[in-house]
């Protein structure tokens, strides 16, 4: 049995490789249930477990615990393992460190949906939170993107800017800022990953042609931008069901009609398939917006890749 740290995992799945490997994994036949969801102390805080396989070759499965008040410690809000196992005689056949697959996969799902639905010649970033995953969403998108300018935002300049020295040392410059209505009228991609329960991105903030990916809420009491930006956007998911069921600002907006649930045009695998119609942007001036609330099929994909890494 094989065991890779969180340090395995970012040097065999590196954003080049991962992005358009969960692209072609898409392409190809993966069975998901929904994940299970408990709440062991009746609070925000939240264990998941999300099982994935292809039949015959490969299950996994993960277990996910959230402790959004975790933050206010200074500690990680996130914490995970992946067990791998073989479909041919259930044999255990690695553990992993769930937390940096997690991270990762998260990146290159929300830059792969960028890199699908944003307009031509992009060149502008901003990574709104300074939590574990806004370091891994600039690097994605510059996997992606021939970015000119990168800024993080944050309400703690403090963090933002400890996110933009991270950056700084793998190469990617970037700033820090606190001013979020400023960065949005100045930016081309937005990526939102946060905790929030209560929407932060103004409707009105967010301006024609801009691609956002709301990556955060995957409750329906969190919400990062305001339901009644949904209306004035092209809307994407990861998966319908789970972003339905799920996702805050998209289920907001159903309960409250402003948007109906046929709404949402396509989900990731629509717009990853070969024989696709054109389901995505439509044109220069039209805001789209991808609302991911994660499905265990990623994972799976990229623990596939962290495997054919190791060889």
């Amino acid at each position: 049995m094989l065991f890779f740290s969180n340090d395995d995992v970012a040097r065999l799945t590196p954003y080049g490789t991962l992005v358009p490997a969960i692209a072609q994994g898409l392409r190809e036949p993966i069975e998901s249930p929904p994940r299970s969801h408990f709440n062991p102390n009746k609070d925000a805080s939240t264990v998941l477990v999300m099982p994935a396989w292809r039949s015959g070759r490969l299950m996994g499965t993960k277990i996910i615990s959230i402790w959004p008040q975790n933050n206010a410690q200074g500690k990680p809000a996130v914490s995970a393992v992946y067990v791998l196992t073989s479909c041919e005689d259930g044999a255990t056949l690695a553990i992993v460190d769930g937390t940096e697959l997690t991270l990762r996969r998260t990146a290159a799902t929300a830059a792969l949906a960028a890199q699908l639905l944003a307009r031509p010649g992009s060149r502008r970033l901003a990574v709104l939170g300074t939590g574990a995953l806004s370091a891994h969403m600039a690097m994605a998108h510059h996997s992606v993107f021939e970015l000119t300018e990168t800024t993080i935002w944050g309400r703690n300049l403090h963090n933002a800017q400890a996110v933009v020295d991270a950056l700084a040392r793998v190469g990617i410059p970037a700033r820090a800022t606190t001013d979020l209505e400023r960065t949005l009228a100045g930016t081309d991609l937005v990526a939102a990953a946060t905790t929030a329960t209560r929407p932060f991105i103004l409707s009105e903030w967010v301006k024609p042609g801009t691609h956002l990916g709301l990556i955060g809420a995957f409750t329906t009491a969190m919400a990062e931008a305001e339901p009644a930006l949904l209306p004035k956007a092209s809307l994407f998911a990861d998966t319908r069901d789970g972003v339905l069921e799920k996702g805050g600002e998209v289920w907001q907006a159903v309960q409250s009609r402003l948007i109906k649930a046929s709404d949402v045009r396509a989900e990731l695998a629509e717009l990853v398939a070969l024989d696709a119609p054109a389901t995505g942007r439509r044109s220069e001036q039209e805001i789209t917006v991808f609302k991911s609330v994660g499905f265990a099929a990623l994972d799976l994909i990229a623990a596939e890749q962290l495997m054919r890494g190791r060889n």
